[in-house]
């Protein structure tokens, strides 16, 4: 079990002016970073730690505060950025602690679809990113294109694809993915928001006051799509979600072409990340989009 070093905790409670922790306690369940509950006196919070040469967590406080300028507080609960330290090229990074528990999924998808308007009406110009992310353990390009089309290929699909070994997909194959994503999504009008980015069932949870919490973002400027697409992928999301989303965000033409086409690019991640039978659901997803 890995544990915080001394030292670190004495920056941590020199860095929030608190005495030593009354507990500190590690909390197991991603795969990325290593996180703890602490308590003080008087708050508790999330840590994570990042012991890797990438600066993860810098980006995660990046996305959590973009994130948090679009949402409304009656409905979504996105955890605020305490306080984020880089300790001899260790990151820490600590958020309100959120006690989540079952319930239902209404105001998680409300808050969602409310985050996604405020932020298109805030008139985005181009889709990217300003800074270099990850999805996952992957970099996510940073950069901007004026078309949407361009965007999607060029900062997500295509650095995934040279990822991966030519063996599996040929240049010709790569051109033809490249011409029939361009054929779906020419007729399609994007909607440009900000996007949670990485939204399956283990980045979201339900407060205990039955606000939706979202977490663990690799944000972009994309289709408002994208985050839906993303839910359908692993599941976990209810028909109360859905329901309340789409009474903001109405389901439109096409759509269930363009899940396939987003959600190519987590698979190209997963390939990418722990290649296995991911690899064939490459391959998989390629027949399909090459057959649309």
């Amino acid at each position: 079990m890995q544990k915080l070093s001394p030292f670190e905790v004495s920056e941590i409670c020199n860095e929030l002016g608190e005495a030593y922790p009354k507990s500190i306690e590690q909390v197991y369940g991603g795969d990325i970073h290593s996180s703890w509950q602490i308590e003080f006196s008087n708050k508790k919070l999330f840590l994570k730690r990042n012991n890797r040469n990438k600066k993860f967590l810098e980006f995660e406080k990046y996305c959590l505060q973009n994130l948090k300028k679009y949402i409304d507080q009656k409905n979504i609960v996105i955890p605020e950025v305490i306080a984020y330290k880089n300790i001899k090229n260790i990151e820490i990074l600590l958020i309100e602690w959120i006690d989540m528990q079952n319930f239902d999924q209404k105001k998680l998808g409300r808050g969602l679809g409310e985050m996604h308007l405020n932020s298109a009406e805030s008139n985005p110009k181009k889709f990217g990113y300003p800074v270099e992310g990850f999805i996952g353990l992957t970099n996510q390009k940073k950069g901007w294109e004026d078309n949407w089309i361009d965007c999607f290929l060029n900062l997500r699909i295509m650095p995934q694809i040279l990822m991966l070994e030519s063996k599996i997909l040929g240049k010709e194959t790569i051109n033809k993915i490249k011409e029939k994503i361009k054929s779906v999504l020419l007729s399609h009008e994007p909607i440009n928001t900000l996007v949670h980015g990485d939204l399956w069932s283990g980045n979201v949870g339900i407060q205990k006051n039955g606000k939706g919490v979202i977490f663990d973002p690799a944000s972009w400027w994309a289709d408002n799509e994208v985050d839906i697409a993303m839910t359908k992928l692993f599941g976990g999301f209810r028909k109360e979600f859905y329901e309340e989303y789409y009474k903001i965000f109405p389901i439109r033409i096409g759509f269930e072409k363009r899940i396939i086409i987003y959600n190519f690019y987590h698979i190209l991640n997963h390939a990418n990340m722990f290649g296995g039978g991911y690899l064939n659901q490459v391959k998989d997803y390629v027949k399909a989009i090459l057959n649309m």
